[in-house]
């Protein structure tokens, strides 16, 4: 149904007249009398009759014009939900323990007037196609790894170096230590069974075993952080890294160890993505935060892969 005929319909039958219709829609006369007609001929009915004093509704007319008042109020409904600034900044932070969901909750906290809709998505395929699709507005991902480069109608842009630490249980050799260089780790068995083949997190990783001579096992079923914690804390031979801005909850009995890795220390580069035309105005206001949050940012003494996206 052609929603111009219908505004003009509710118009000409609150004016009385087609003249004054046509005014306040800053039409023509005869482009109402058009509009109606169409309308009419939608429908099959008639839905004014002329008189005297200008066009009065017929029996139809009054009984569609409650409904054609409806359907105007929900189509400026739906205009207004997608309307710049008039619908919730949807965001994928992946994981909701993540570092990426740390930086939303301070970003809310700093504009709490700005409606947020998270949403957790694994894959970076999926999440450019959410965002390239209009289901999304950004999202948090480590890019470029190799053989895998963006769109280029996805725009990035690193916003956060996450440290890696070593969580281990009590009876790890290197539970004590304050501190543990990198190389040093050579030898050890690292368990990390969510680096899932294909993810950006595994090329970050494949990297890192192959610059320092690591042994990461992603052996056995991810049963999520828990399980991992519980594996860990009974298991002296076994460690595993942790980004220091993921948020974790162990039993007091497992006694966890996060140690820092050092010499170099390992970073992982977050990065937020977006669809280059998308034009929601708390977009800027999100990036604009990001930038000031990781700003002034040293990357003296740390360690990406080199298809990490340059700060």
């Amino acid at each position: 149904m052609d929603f111009d005929a219908v505004r003009t319909f509710v118009a000409a039958a609150d004016a009385g007249q087609f003249q004054e219709a046509a005014a306040e829609l800053a039409i023509t006369q005869q482009a109402v009398s058009k509009r109606i007609a169409a309308l009419e001929r939608d429908l099959g009915v008639r839905l004014f009759t002329r008189t005297a004093r200008g066009a009065g509704l017929s029996i139809d007319g009054q009984a569609f014009l409650p409904h054609a008042r409806e359907l105007l109020r929900v189509a400026e409904r739906a205009e207004a939900s997608v309307r710049p600034g008039h619908r919730p900044l949807r965001i994928d932070v992946i994981a909701s323990r993540g570092a990426a969901s740390g930086l939303m909750r301070a970003f809310h906290r700093a504009h709490p007037e700005i409606e947020l809709d998270v949403v957790w998505l694994f894959d970076i395929e999926k999440a450019v196609t959410a965002i390239r699709s209009g289901a999304i507005d950004a999202s948090f991902r480590a890019v470029a790894a190799p053989g895998r480069p963006l769109p280029e109608d996805i725009a990035s842009v690193r916003v956060l170096d996450e440290p890696l630490q070593l969580l281990t249980g009590p009876g790890h050799a290197l539970a004590g230590a304050r501190s543990v260089p990198l190389p040093r780790l050579a030898g050890h068995r690292i368990w990390m069974p969510g680096v899932v083949p294909g993810t950006e997190w595994a090329a970050y990783y494949d990297d890192l075993v192959a610059e320092f001579g690591l042994t990461i096992e992603a052996t056995g079923p991810n049963f999520g952080s828990d399980a991992l914690l519980d594996t860990v804390a009974d298991t002296p031979a076994l460690a595993t890294f942790m980004g220091g801005r993921t948020r974790l909850v162990w039993p007091a009995g497992h006694d966890l160890r996060r140690i820092p890795v050092t010499g170099p220390t390992p970073v992982y580069p977050h990065s937020l993505l977006w669809h280059r035309d998308d034009s929601h105005p708390a977009l800027d206001v999100l990036r604009a935060h990001l930038a000031t949050a990781s700003a002034g940012h040293d990357t003296t003494g740390t360690w990406t892969p080199g298809w990490a996206t340059p700060r």
